[in-house]
C-alpha cells in the first residue's frame, strides 16, 4: 500500500462513523474484560494503521503484529509504534505469552482461518482471553468484501466449532451493528441485480458512506448499541464478536 492510501486509511480509522463506534464498543468490552486486573500482557493481531493499538494501550502492555509491510513501516515511522511484521497463521511468540489476545476484523482476510484461530489460542496464557471480531453473514457478501480481500463472512457457530477443539469456555458471543443490518442487507442484495463490476472498478462502502450527514445519522444509530451490548447479546448484525477464555490445562 502506498503512503496516500495509508494516510487515508489512518483518517478513516479515526473519523469514519463505523470505526469510531466500533472503537467504543471494543473499548467498552475491554473494560469489562480487564475489570480490576492490572499489568495485562496484550497482543494486537492486525494493527493496520495503529488506531486499535493506541486504544488497547489504556488496558495494559501491548505488543502489535501486522502482516502488511508498508503498514508496519507506517506505524513505526509515522506513529512511533513498535509493530512487528508477521502472520496470524505463524505468530512469532511462545505458547501462553499473553493474557489477552485481540484480533479485530482480521480473520476474514485469512484463507486458513482455522489455523489463525489455533494460533490465537496457542499464544494465549491459560485462563487468558481471546477477543476477536469479524464480519457476519454470507448473505451480506458484496463488492465491499471483494475489494477488501475477504475470504468469507461468519456466523457464531463457526467459532463454536473452531474453538471446541481447545479447552476453554465462552465468555461472550454476540452480533453487533444490528440496527443498520436491514438497510445494509437490502442495499447489498439489490446490488446483486446490477451488472458485475471488474475488480479495478470496485469501491469500498467507506467511500460513499462517509459524509457529514452519514457520519451523524449512521454514527448515532450505531452508537445506540453501546447502551444495549452491556446488557444483552444481539441476535444478528453486520459484525460479530467472540470473547473466549482459555482453559487452565
Amino acid at each position: 500500500m502506498d503512503r496516500h492510501f495509508l494516510d487515508e486509511y489512518r483518517r478513516l480509522e479515526r473519523e469514519h462513523w463505523w470505526f469510531r463506534v466500533r472503537e467504543g464498543i471494543l473499548s467498552d468490552s475491554m473494560e469489562r474484560i480487564v475489570a480490576e486486573r492490572t499489568g495485562q500482557r496484550i497482543l494486537n493481531v492486525g494493527a493496520a494503521t495503529g488506531r486499535s493499538t493506541e486504544m488497547l494501550q489504556r488496558f495494559g502492555d501491548v505488543q502489535s503484529i501486522e502482516y502488511d509491510a508498508p503498514s508496519v513501516t507506517y506505524c513505526r515511522e509515522v506513529l512511533q509504534l513498535d509493530v512487528v511484521q508477521g502472520s496470524i497463521t505463524a505468530l512469532p511468540y511462545p505458547d501462553g505469552s499473553f493474557d489477552i489476545v485481540c484480533c479485530f476484523d482480521v480473520i476474514e482476510h485469512i484463507q486458513d482461518d482455522r489455523k489463525g484461530v489455533d494460533e490465537l489460542v496457542r499464544v494465549c496464557a491459560p485462563g487468558g482471553i481471546v477477543f476477536l471480531t469479524t464480519n457476519a453473514y454470507m448473505s451480506l457478501w458484496s463488492d465491499h468484501d471483494r475489494i477488501n480481500h475477504h475470504f468469507r463472512r461468519y456466523v457464531l457457530p463457526d467459532f463454536e466449532e473452531y474453538l471446541s477443539r481447545h479447552p476453554g469456555a465462552w465468555v461472550r458471543g454476540s452480533y453487533y451493528n444490528t440496527l443498520l443490518f436491514p438497510p445494509i442487507w437490502l442495499v447489498r442484495r439489490m446490488a446483486r441485480w446490477l451488472p458485475k463490476k471488474k475488480y479495478e472498478e470496485l469501491r469500498p462502502d467507506n467511500e460513499f458512506m462517509q459524509t457529514p450527514l452519514t457520519n451523524a445519522v449512521f454514527g448515532y444509530l450505531f452508537s445506540l448499541e453501546r447502551y444495549l451490548l452491556p446488557h444483552m447479546d444481539l441476535p444478528f448484525g453486520v459484525s460479530l464478536m467472540v470473547i473466549w477464555q482459555k482453559g487452565d490445562s
